[in-house]
Parts: C-alpha cells; sequence; structure tokens
C-alpha cells in the first residue's frame, strides 16, 4: 500500500518504576515516551508501512527528544502542532502476581488537550492518505479535543479515507462534563473499523453479552459470546464494515490468555488463544493489536482470518516488550502465527 496511514492523538512522557518496584520504594524512574495513537504508529511503521502521527505539544526539550524518538522509528511527523505548556506524563508500576499494575496520569492542560478546531488542515494532512485511526482517549482528554477528533473523522468521511476507532474507555480521564457514550457516539458513527475489548462497548454504550463480567473470568473467555456484542454494535453504527474484539482472561497480573475476535456482519472469526505466562510489559497491548490488525487488513485482503491472527500474534509479542512501543517485525510475527513460540535463539 502506497498511501500512508495518518493517527492522531496525544504522545506522553512515561516515567515507569524498574522491574516491579512500588513508587513508594524506587529511586528512579525508567523514562520514554507513549501514547495511543504514536504506539500504533510505531507498529505499523516497523512494518514497513508509511504512517504520519498528528498530535500538539510544546515547544520545549523534551518535546524534541520525544519527536527524536518518534523518527527513530520512521514515524512522520511533519504535521505535528507546536505550542501549548506541556507534554503530558504518566507515571506506571508495574504489577505481579495477585497485584495489578497502577497507572497515575500527569495530563491535564497539555498541549493537545488544548487543541482547537481549526489548527489542523486536514485536507492537506489527509492528502494521499488509505487511513485514519484514532481512540476513545483523544475525545475524552477536552471538548475541544473530541471537536477536533470530529472535525478529521468528518473530513476522513468526505475523502474516501477509512477510518478506525479504538473505543478504549479510561475512566480517569471523562472528568470535562461529558459522558463517554454522548461524545463516542457521533465519532464511532464515522467509523470504517471498530475495534474495544471484552468491557469497552458496555462501558462506552451499553452493550455487553448476557452473563458476562470482564472481572471474574478466571482465565476463561467464551469468544462466541461476543458476537451479539459486535452485531449489536454494528446495527447501532451501520457504515462499520468489520467490528473486532480483543479477549483477555486475566489469570494473574504476569499470567494472561491473549486472543481475539472480528465479525464482519455474517460471519464471526476467531483467532487462537495464546497463554502468555511471563508478562514483561502489557501497556500497549490493546495499541500492538491495532497496529497489526491495520496491517493484516491492507496486506492480506480478503483473508480477514489472517489479519485477526496476525493482529493476536502481534499483541501476544508486545506481552514480552517494555515500552508502550511494539518493536517487532513481520517476519517476526508471521514465525509465531505459524506456531513457532519456543524462544529459541534465532542464529
Amino acid at each position: 500500500m502506497d498511501k500512508k496511514i495518518v493517527t492522531f492523538g496525544e504522545i506522553m512522557l512515561r516515567l515507569a518504576t524498574p522491574g516491579f518496584e512500588r513508587f513508594g520504594q524506587t529511586t528512579f524512574l525508567n523514562s520514554t515516551f507513549g501514547g495511543g495513537e504514536a504506539n500504533v504508529a510505531v507498529s505499523l511503521a516497523n512494518y514497513g508501512m508509511k504512517t504520519e502521527f498528528v498530535t500538539r505539544i510544546p515547544k520545549n526539550d523534551i518535546s524534541e527528544w520525544c519527536l527524536k524518538e518518534l523518527h527513530k522509528y520512521s514515524v512522520g511527523t511533519q504535521y505535528i502542532l507546536r505550542g501549548g505548556e506541556r507534554l503530558g506524563i504518566y507515571f506506571l508500576e508495574t504489577g505481579a502476581v495477585a497485584r495489578p499494575s497502577k497507572v497515575v496520569y500527569d495530563r491535564s492542560h497539555s498541549s493537545i488537550s488544548e487543541i482547537q478546531p481549526g489548527m489542523i488542515d486536514w485536507k492537506t494532512v489527509l492528502k494521499d492518505a488509505g487511513w485514519f485511526h484514532f481512540t476513545g482517549i483523544t475525545p475524552a482528554l477536552s471538548q475541544s479535543a473530541a471537536d477536533a477528533c470530529l472535525e478529521a473523522v468528518q473530513a476522513c468521511n468526505a475523502m474516501g479515507v477509512k477510518v478506525s476507532c479504538d473505543l478504549n474507555f479510561r475512566k480517569k480521564l471523562w472528568n470535562y462534563g461529558k459522558k463517554a457514550g454522548e461524545v463516542m457516539e457521533a465519532l464511532v458513527a464515522c467509523c470504517d473499523i471498530i475495534l474495544c475489548n471484552e468491557e469497552d462497548a458496555e462501558k462506552v454504550f451499553g452493550i455487553k453479552p448476557e452473563g458476562f463480567s470482564a472481572e471474574h473470568t478466571g482465565g476463561e473467555v467464551n469468544a462466541a459470546e461476543f458476537e451479539s456484542v459486535c452485531s449489536q454494535l454494528m446495527k447501532k453504527f451501520p457504515r462499520a464494515q468489520k467490528v473486532i474484539i480483543t479477549l483477555r482472561g486475566s489469570i494473574s497480573a504476569n499470567h494472561n490468555t491473549w486472543s481475539g475476535v472480528l465479525y464482519d456482519g455474517k460471519k464471526l472469526f476467531t483467532a487462537p488463544t495464546y497463554n502468555i505466562t511471563h508478562i514483561v510489559d502489557r501497556v500497549g497491548g490493546g495499541d500492538s493489536f491495532m497496529g497489526g490488525l491495520i496491517y493484516g487488513l491492507l496486506n492480506y485482503t480478503g483473508d480477514d482470518q489472517k489479519a485477526l491472527n496476525f493482529a493476536v500474534a502481534a499483541s501476544c509479542l508486545k506481552h514480552t516488550i517494555t515500552g508502550d512501543f511494539n518493536m517487532v517485525t513481520v517476519s517476526e510475527v508471521e514465525t509465531l502465527m505459524g506456531g513457532d513460540g519456543s524462544g529459541r535463539v534465532s542464529r
């Protein structure tokens, strides 16, 4: 595919405790960058796809550091706006066994949260674009960020650019007086591809499979239960061509099962289930799935099963990598898809 893939959202400085240390005991924090849409762009760039990440960041040395990090992965940054006072920050404490991971946000009044409609010339940004991706995190930042996002997806619809959204519900972010559902409805109505996890559809739109509780799966997730969620989302959003749900069974903080389903309106495709027994870092897992899915849908044309399998395998590998970014290659993902999960040294 020669056309570029554009992603739009916030990138933050990520400060994480080393290993499994708690905030109160560590003496230093590991620094890198991350954010839903940036993570997707990095995945796609690693797969050799032409990408463009759009955001708004301040004019300071931290932003320059951030840009250099994106350039390292060949992510396009030419349409990033400069302005505002600060880059958002998030702090991560990685959990272990029965102790869950913990995220603390410090992103109020970040540059992108104060973006205004009209600041980005979407017709120029979307020229030669074939795909646009955003998440439910961006409209959660502020009303103006939601308005800028709506401006983008409406431009995509007018220009024939495919739109994907990861619902990505974050309860801690929706605090400007609007509920997620009332903001997201107009945005998701413009989407061709909808991704969510086993609880996003319920938290945002009240759509859920009967008798399912995401908090009490015990590691067992029945993929077939989610066909009704997919069909309900398609009925609510008739523009959608495909609905995809990631399925995580949480046995412990270090041990999850991982799979996914894809529904095209007629058939439910189910991916193999991976038993991830020693998780290194699960942050960015959904973004790595989305990056893999976009790659698969664009490169395995007409083979939704293979596209889904690629997404799940790519995200499985992400759980072995520290940081938000999924630094894997197409060949590594396809090797795992082929059944080789031995982890033997490649010589």
